[in-house]
Formats: structure tokens, sequence, C-alpha cells
């Protein structure tokens, strides 16, 4: 697990590094308009958020066991 670094993160962000100088960043943002927190996947490079899909966060534990069944099934 070299390419992750959590260690210095804070808590309501993470980034995994990713190649050719992108990352895919994970962070908890709230909502001006509405008031509620969601979960922000976006892939970002030099600072540029190229794709970006919003989780409400109730759903942020079952998407993480999905990817584990999904990389353990496909031997990833």
């Amino acid at each position: 697990m070299d390419d992750y670094d959590f260690s210095e993160a804070e808590e309501k962000y993470k980034e995994i590094k990713m190649g050719g100088g992108w990352y895919l960043t994970i962070t908890l943002a709230t909502s001006e308009k509405y008031e509620k927190e969601y979960i922000e996947i976006a892939k970002e490079r030099s600072g540029q958020k190229r794709g970006r899909f919003n989780l409400n966060p109730k759903y942020t534990r079952e998407l993480g066991e999905a990817l584990i069944q999904f990389a353990d099934a496909n031997e990833l």
C-alpha cells in the first residue's frame, strides 16, 4: 500500500496517488445552500478537478465494502 498517503491527511480529506500526476480525492464537504454533508469523490490533477461524484454519507461504508468485495472477486 505504498501508493496510499493517509498518514498525514486530515479526517475530512483523503487522497490516493494514481499514475501520471493524478489523484483520487475523497472529501467530506457541506453544501452551503442546503447545509447538508456529502462525500465528494473526484479525480484531480494539478489542483484541477476533472471528474466528480457526490455521495450521501450514509452510503459510504456500503460503497467501501462493495469495492472490497469487487476487488476480492476479481483478484485485484
